[in-house]
């Protein structure tokens, strides 16, 4: 079985309180994005995990993909299964690709061992693997609160805007992004913004990793005015970094600064 765990990016997200198990409290909107890793699950004699493409580190025991495998194993007989991931989101890069590998994981052994769940019966799964991993076993945009794993469906149609992501060649960590957060109350209802056109997002909508990690990162407030000046829409970094994206309304030209960063492009389905 093959399956393409796509990325996700956010639209404005909010830090509005620290939890007392050490978490924190947001808000934010949830939306699809077809940059996507190749996941493949097969039966196997012993569960094997190996990967592709972007270098994964650490112990398989703390990858993703083998915690969703054990989640499932743990209440369902499913057998050993080799799973080979090919990797192509960057990691660090607020895109959340590894738990979309996660979330990918638990439908792809759902569907071939036919187990009794639904994407609904999922979602207590997911929500064990990582905060916003429930998020992906919906197409549909959703927003956000509590850690990001309360998840509301929210009618936005984004087809046919052309959007652009670049990764500038480093991640930051979510430990690095937060120990800059002062957490306080949401400026705006962000469903209120995203109702209307993305044209009017600019001065309304932000993200709040920004105001602490752009003066350590001047090259990403860098990146996000040349969003602007080659006519985005709007223009944001997605999650806790280190992504850049914009919108625009037609395909623009990759400026020639960028073309050593990974990046994706093309129209949203």
């Amino acid at each position: 079985m093959i399956l393409f765990p796509n990325a996700k990016i956010n639209l404005g997200l909010y830090i509005t309180k620290k939890r007392p198990d050490g978490f924190h409290n947001l808000e934010t909107c949830f939306v699809h994005v077809p940059w996507a890793d190749l996941l493949e699950i097969t039966e196997s004699e012993s569960f094997t995990f190996t990967s592709s493409g972007l270098a994964i580190e650490g112990p398989v025991t703390k990858n993703l993909c083998f915690r969703a495998y054990e989640s499932l194993k743990a209440d369902y007989k499913i057998p050993p299964v080799h799973i080979h991931l090919h990797k192509v989101i960057p990691m660090g890069a607020g895109l959340g690709g590894g738990s979309s590998d996660a979330s990918f994981t638990l439908k792809g052994l759902r569907d071939l061992f036919k187990l009794p769940l639904t994407d609904a019966d999922l979602l207590p799964y997911a929500a064990q693997l990582g905060s916003d991993c429930a998020f992906f076993l919906n197409p549909q945009a959703q927003i956000g609160t509590g850690r990001g794993e309360v998840l509301e469906p929210v009618d936005l149609n984004l087809s046919g805007k052309y959007l652009v992501l670049i990764y500038p060649n480093f991640g930051i960590s979510t430990q690095e992004a937060f120990a800059g957060i002062k957490p306080k109350k949401a400026p705006i209802k962000i469903k209120q913004v995203i109702s209307q056109p993305p044209q009017t997002w600019k001065e309304a909508l932000s993200n709040d990793f920004e105001g602490s990690l752009f003066p350590t990162y001047p090259q990403l407030a860098q990146i996000k005015t040349e969003l602007y000046d080659l006519g985005a829409m709007y223009a944001a970094m997605s999650g806790s970094g280190s992504t850049l994206f914009g919108l625009f309304d037609q395909e623009i030209e990759i400026p020639t600064s960028w073309k050593a960063y990974p990046h994706w492009q093309g129209f949203i389905p």
